[in-house]
């Protein structure tokens, strides 16, 4: 069967519209929009048959109308996006069961397979969506665009979409007894602190805070600071100054969080950022139950320096934690005996592993301990974090860098 064979086959189904007619042969001639198509093999066999050419009659039997009203369509998504800033867009549709059970059936009468051509689905995505690029100025995204629009034309309805925007960067915690999220017990945290200047400026209905890991909450978070990464849900806008909204959320955190390090990132990060379990250094305050000689607290040290340790899940986090025993090596241990019952001990060990544990032993669930070695008691006063390593080598080389036009976006 030759295409013209095809074309008057569904021509002969009933009255086709040029679109339709040229969605069968979708995959001929690159180049072509399927109207163009159709009206090519209408005006060819009008003139192998000798015939006037007609215009296809208004009432196509398949779409049902639908293929006139593309820039109607363009123009109710624009409407619909309201005063929301984009720079990339993707534009789904749902056609009518029924309309697409005719596209189906054209395809049978014609005598071609199921899958020849396009879907109108297909063509309605794109001969819109390039419509709404155009008017909105914005380029389009099948991955994660910054708003995905579905027009259901069974429903006579327009879905907006408007995807979260992620800003990376690392917080210091100044302050004890602030946890990183948000928690009954205590009046604030380190994300309510530093989100509602980004909410505010991003017009988000929701920021959510991810960070890489957390410190205990009566611990601090000094040094280089924990990565994290900031997601606002629903934005409404997708730029801002970054420095200025720093500045900004250190006035709101009154000196109790300080944020640096700041950058767009693709949505990707959020991911990274959750599950990353890189290296820790700590500082510890030790208090023990008992005189320590300085020759044994040098020789306990000695004996944990590089030294894979076990540790069962510890009693003060068993009610929200699996019960499992971790293997997790301290890579360097060094420490500083203040006259014979307190030390300062700073510890660089594999991300996970329990500092307070590795120095009190947990009633042995921690193995070896620094009071296990010693044979006295040991209680961490005050735990301090000075560095959480590992995340951010590959994101400042790689592709979580969110970009437009090749260069790094200050906001997202």
């Amino acid at each position: 069967m030759t295409v013209l064979d095809a074309a008057r086959d569904a021509l002969d189904s009933g009255p086709v519209c040029n679109a339709c007619l040229g969605r069968l042969f979708a995959d001929r001639s690159f180049g072509l929009t399927n109207e163009a198509r159709g009206r090519s093999l209408r005006t060819t066999i009008a003139l192998e048959d000798d015939e006037p050419y007609e215009e296809p009659e208004a009432d196509c039997w398949v779409c049902e109308g639908i293929c006139d009203r593309f820039e109607e369509f363009a123009d109710r998504v624009v409407d619909a996006l309201g005063e929301t800033e984009l720079y990339t867009y993707q534009v789904g549709t749902r056609v009518p069961p029924l309309v697409a059970e005719n596209d189906r059936l054209l395809r049978a009468e014609a005598g071609l397979a199921e899958d020849a051509g396009e879907p109108l689905k297909t063509e309605l995505n794109r001969e819109v969506g390039r419509r709404v690029g155009a008017r909105l100025d914005a380029d389009v995204d099948f991955e994660r665009p910054d708003v995905q629009f579905l027009l259901d034309l069974d429903a006579d309805t327009v879905e907006v979409q408007r995807n979260s925007l992620a800003i990376y960067g690392r917080y210091r915690k100044l302050e004890r007894d602030i946890p990183q999220t948000e928690w009954d017990r205590y009046d604030e945290s380190v994300a309510e602190l530093i989100s509602p200047p980004f909410l505010s400026a991003f017009r988000g209905t929701e920021a959510v805070f991810h960070g890489a890991g957390r410190e205990d909450v009566d611990a601090l978070m000094l040094g280089t600071g924990r990565p994290f990464v900031l997601e606002i849900k629903q934005p409404r806008r997708r730029q801002a100054d970054l420095e200025a909204l720093r500045e900004e959320a250190h006035d709101h955190a009154d000196g109790k969080v300080e944020i640096e390090n700041l950058t767009a990132v693709t949505y990707e990060m959020v991911e990274r950022v959750k599950e990353h379990d890189g290296d820790k250094t700590y500082r510890a305050t030790v208090e023990f139950g008992a005189a320590v000689d300085e020759s044994d607290f040098e020789a306990a040290l000695a004996e944990l320096d590089g030294t894979t340790i076990e540790q069962r899940t510890p009693h003060r986090v068993d009610h929200r934690r699996a019960d499992l025993v971790r293997e997790r090596t301290v890579l360097d241990i060094d420490g500083e005996l203040e006259a014979d019952h307190a030390a300062t001990v700073e510890v660089h060990g594999e991300g996970g592993l329990y500092i307070k544990e590795l120095m009190s032993g947990d009633e042995g669930r921690t193995e070896p301990s620094l009071a296990g070695l010693l044979g006295v008691g040991a209680t961490v006063t005050a735990l301090d974090v000075l560095a959480v390593e590992g995340v951010d080598e590959p994101f400042l080389t790689d592709d979580y860098r969110l970009e437009r036009d090749g260069e790094p976006v200050s906001g997202a």
